[in-house]
């Protein structure tokens, strides 16, 4: 028997993973608006080998991922996080996702630049499926469109 593609979205256990692990992704984007990004941030979102990379910079382990988060959100007032539902794909332990987003990022008062830098990215990853529930291996940005000036003026 063949399945068709209303039956691809019945609720069920594989559905449950999927949810959980495009959850990941949102969770991730809101922390770094507005959430404390801390060890604990880090560890209930990605495994200890986790990597996350940025067409500017990259990060590889949990060791001192919140603290690199922190720094390069430091370059702007505020940010805002907007991202498309996930498409998922799990294979028993392991997922891929892929999404869109939009960050909008303000730029300090003092920045002598216009307020806005926004950016439309794809974004790719991984997840495995842990003792302590589904946690992600690894998130790669890649940029679409730039509008406005990143911090370091190059845009």
């Amino acid at each position: 028997m063949t399945s068709t593609a209303a039956e691809s979205f019945a609720p069920g256990p594989a559905w449950a993973d999927t949810l959980q692990v495009g959850g990941l992704l949102d969770r991730y984007l809101i922390g770094l608006d507005t959430e404390k990004l801390d060890d604990a941030w880090a560890r209930g979102i990605f495994t200890e080998d986790a990597a996350v990379v940025f067409p500017m910079n990259a990060h590889q382990g949990i060791e001192g991922l919140a603290e690199w988060h922190r720094a390069s959100l430091a370059a702007f007032a505020r940010t805002q996080h907007l991202n498309s539902p996930a498409v998922v794909e799990c294979a028993g332990d392991t997922a891929t996702l892929r999404a869109n987003l939009v960050s909008t990022h303000v730029h300090h008062s003092d920045a002598a630049r216009s307020d806005l830098f926004t950016v439309g990215t794809s974004v790719t990853g991984s997840a495995l499926r842990t003792a302590d529930g589904w946690r992600l291996t690894a998130l790669t940005f890649a940029v679409i469109w730039m509008d406005g000036e990143p911090p370091g003026g190059a845009g």
